[in-house]
């Protein structure tokens, strides 16, 4: 059960899918981190809902209404509030803390325990180009 109204939610849900763009993911990362940013104090919540309020009243259009690059723009112009870093100071933690944001960039999770990545094949990420290395040759 969301913390704050459903308008409220859809359009933070949103605001996280521009800020933090995979479009392959699914909804649940996004949603687990918009439960995470209202669930704060309730003074963390009034300021966000707030925010959430403005941002929607910044176009002729509500902020779930816009596309991709207008969406990303108009955050681009708030980026400096005291809203919109009360968002990404606890969304960029929670949602790549999330398990499932784990598995589907490949994260296999904390090595120490299982001793260190160098033992555990720490280069194994498929999705990664492989480095282009140069060396230039010493003159004699």
């Amino acid at each position: 059960m969301s913390l704050v109204a459903p308008a409220d939610h859809a359009t933070l849900v949103r605001m996280l899918r521009v800020m933090f763009p995979h479009p392959t993911f699914p909804d649940g990362p996004y949603e687990r981190t918009a439960e995470a940013v209202v669930g704060g104090d309730a003074r963390t919540r009034a300021q966000v809902c707030q925010g959430l309020t403005d941002l929607d009243r910044l176009r002729d259009r509500p902020f779930a209404d816009l596309d991709d690059a207008a969406a990303l723009a108009l955050l681009r112009e708030i980026e400096t509030t005291a809203f919109f870093g009360a968002v990404k100071a606890t969304a960029l933690v929670r949602f790549y803390d999330d398990h499932e944001v784990w598995d589907l960039l490949g994260y296999e999770g904390p090595s120490f325990d299982q001793g260190g990545y160098v033992n555990r094949g720490f280069d194994d990420l498929d999705w990664l180009p492989d480095p282009q290395i140069e060396y230039e040759e010493e003159s004699a």
